[in-house]
């Protein structure tokens, strides 16, 4: 397996929590959610928008996100989305299993063999 294809696999698995901590800051639009992630990760993370819009629907459908539709900066139309009450719940619980999860990835790496 490549190194994209491990990037690929390992953001599939992390892509809503992703989203949910980008969009905790403020009202954001898809395709900005996208650069923020992959400018934050220093280039480690390009999502593409063919994982980007169905995780979005996805979040939304779930109530974790609300979306309305406003003018971008450049004048055109975009879905700017906001966190709900239950996102910001939801990203409580996915940030502290992730860090138990990383924890005990550690502990692990850290063992002598």
């Amino acid at each position: 397996m490549s190194a994209n294809d491990q990037k690929a696999e390992f953001l599939k698995g992390t892509l809503d929590m992703l989203i949910l901590k980008v969009v905790a800051v403020g009202a954001i639009h898809g395709y900005a959610i996208s650069q923020r992630i992959q400018m934050i990760s220093k280039d480690f993370f390009q999502v593409q928008q063919g994982s980007l819009y169905p995780a979005l629907h996805r979040l939304e459908d779930r109530g974790l996100l609300q979306a309305e539709w406003k003018a971008t900066e450049t004048g055109r139309d975009a879905k700017f989305y906001t966190l709900t009450r239950k996102g910001r719940k939801q990203l409580e619980v996915e940030v502290r299993n992730w860090e138990q999860i990383s924890s005990a990835v550690a502990l692990i790496l850290r063992t002598a063999q």
